[in-house]
């Protein structure tokens, strides 16, 4: 079982591959992205709204340098390949003019110190010489060495057109641990993810311990008096419950609840003055804030659980081995809680391993109705605002979170079902 379980950890690595690959190529033919809106940005001029032709009053240098600063200066695989950490990123990238002619026109090798004025040479090696990458037009060359013999080319465009591409080249992508800068906010992605983690904790934790805790116990009942006033009365409020929309229900409560009767806050994660109150104070608080979003999240999850175990329990109250067991002496409470209910929850162990995703917890309308700044309004306005390095660092930690939790489901029902071997 132990090979099982490392094919899989190894396949986890191609298929995050895959989901990144794509989605990676997606952000860079859809439209709309942060180099449009920075070039749209700058075209405007006061008072008037978005030029016709946006990027008009922009030169192509300056395209360029928009274009290197938000990493769409490169194609689409080295860019890729860059972003993985498996290639240099070309940062602190600097486009400076040819600004002196005689030098360009020596015969003999020249450094690129000679070449840039002073006022343009970092003297603290932050830029290193050999990381400078020449010109041409608007030609992408192979970075040189040190000292450079420029003479035979040095005479094929004008001296204005001439300029010395500079950057410094290092190893920073996924690898190496950094999910990139947010382009909105300019922001490290990591941070801006763990920054609404304990708000998706909270919500996920809670959450999947009600669920559990509710849903297993009602659904053991509901096998046991099928078809009664309970059964009956416990099915039409969860299948209610399942209809309803989580944001359509948030609505309802954010109107009549919390803004006509006023029993609970409108929106907000705690209170302005969570800050000053006590312990016990701090936790009335935040339950008094996370009471209606929480039913909101939990409304629908009851139904799929509850079910589950109700019709695997009463499939093993109809199995032989049950009715053996009350043949033999057993009591109906003894056959159902310590032979059936046992064979039943092996089911309900598929899915513990999404106990994972309380990390990644979140419903963007929930959230954004209560106004709580969630992983879920985080993954929204990612979206929204063409965020790629955030939307690229997002779809990691899911991905990653999923496949993980996946095989933690597999590990359970092994562990759980003496029948179960992957071999």
């Amino acid at each position: 079982m132990s090979v099982y379980f490392l094919r899989r950890l190894l396949l986890m690595v191609p298929t995050l591959l895959g989901a990144t690959l794509v989605v990676f190529l997606i952000t860079r033919i859809t439209p709309g992205g942060p180099l449009e809106a920075a070039i749209q940005a700058a075209s405007k001029r006061p008072g008037e709204g978005a030029m016709k032709d946006a990027g008009a009053s922009l030169s192509e240098e300056q395209k360029e340098q928009l274009a290197a600063y938000y990493g769409f200066d490169r194609p689409f695989l080295p860019a890729y390949l860059a972003w993985l950490g498996l290639l240099p990123k070309e940062v602190d990238k600097q486009f400076v003019k040819w600004a002196d002619k005689e030098a360009a026109d020596k015969t003999q090798p020249i450094t690129l110190r000679e070449l840039l004025p002073q006022e343009q040479w970092t003297p603290n090696n932050a830029y290193l010489e050999i990381q400078a990458e020449l010109t041409l037009q608007g030609e992408l060359r192979n970075p040189p060495g040190a000292s450079q013999d420029l003479s035979a080319w040095s005479t094929r465009a004008e001296p204005e057109k001439r300029r010395v591409q500079v950057f410094r080249q290092r190893h920073d992508g996924l690898l190496q641990g950094n999910l990139g800068v947010s382009t909105r906010y300019n922001e490290p992605v990591w941070g801006m993810i763990v920054e609404r983690m304990p708000i998706s904790l909270f919500y996920g934790i809670f959450s999947f311990l009600v669920t559990y805790l509710v849903c297993i116990p009602l659904g053991v009942l509901k096998a046991i008096r099928h078809r009664r006033a309970v059964d009956n009365l416990s099915s039409v409020l969860i299948f209610v419950g399942y209809a309803i929309p989580g944001f359509v229900l948030a609505s309802v409560l954010v109107v009549y609840p919390a803004g006509r009767w006023g029993w609970f806050p409108m929106g907000g994660f705690v209170g302005e003055q969570f800050g000053q109150l006590g312990l016990v104070g701090k936790i009335g608080d935040l339950l008094h804030h996370a009471a209606l979003p929480m039913i909101c999240h939990l409304v629908g999850s009851f139904a799929f659980l509850t079910l589950m175990v109700k019709n695997n329990l009463m499939d093993n109250l109809a199995a032989d081995f049950v009715r053996t067991a009350v043949a033999k002496g057993s009591t109906f409470g003894r056959a159902v809680f310590y032979h059936a209910l046992r064979n039943s929850l092996i089911p309900v162990a598929t899915t513990l391993g999404h106990v994972l995703s309380v990390f990644v917890a979140g419903s963007m309308l929930v959230e954004m109705i209560f106004e709580i700044n969630g992983f879920g309004l985080l993954h929204y306005y990612s979206v929204v605002d063409r965020d790629y390095p955030l939307v690229m660092g997002i779809l990691v930690i899911e991905v990653v979170l999923l496949m993980l939790g996946n095989l933690l489901s597999d590990f359970f029902v092994a562990a759980v079902d003496p029948r179960v071997r992957f071999d």
